[in-house]
């Protein structure tokens, strides 16, 4: 099995874990020599913190893994592509390789707003593919948010 469907379905998995929390589902994981060193979902509701993205929650754990900030051979696989924030993060932490599940056309900077992975005027860019398992990725997208506003109507009703 490709190495980048095998990471994303990971991703996936992590994603579920928000939606299991109302959450949504965004799902990463970063690897390192093919294994995987850091998880994150997002937990921005549940923790009541704006920072809880699942991009920062992995990569800090990658870190105290790696023991080191710089995450320079790492390969990040994330279900949809990365808010300004954490594509700030990505660059920081020198990550070498970001993989993407589907794309965010209202808030991502891998290529939707703009591409903050691959701008040259940075000390670091990343190599970006973007499409892994995308329709599957979308779906759970468009499925939470489905879901959460006939939870909204009927609070209304």
């Amino acid at each position: 099995m490709d190495l980048d469907i095998k990471f994303m379905k990971e991703a996936i998995k992590q994603a579920k874990k928000a939606y299991a929390l109302e959450e949504v589902p965004i799902g990463c994981v970063i690897t390192y020599q093919n294994k995987i060193i850091g998880r994150g979902y997002n937990r921005r509701t549940t923790d009541r913190n704006p920072l809880a993205h699942a991009e920062l929650l992995a990569i800090r754990k990658a870190s105290k893994k790696m023991n080191d900030w710089r995450l320079e051979d790492c390969t990040m696989y994330v279900t949809l592509e990365p808010c300004q924030m954490c594509s700030g993060a990505i660059i920081q932490s020198r990550i070498k390789r970001v993989v993407v599940g589907c794309m965010n056309p209202k808030a991502g900077c891998a290529g939707s707003i703009l591409n903050m992975l691959e701008m040259k005027e940075f000390n670091h860019q990343a190599e970006l593919t973007t499409g892994i398992l995308e329709e599957e990725c979308s779906i759970m997208m468009k499925q939470f948010f489905k879901e959460l506003r006939e939870k909204q109507k009927k609070k209304k009703e």
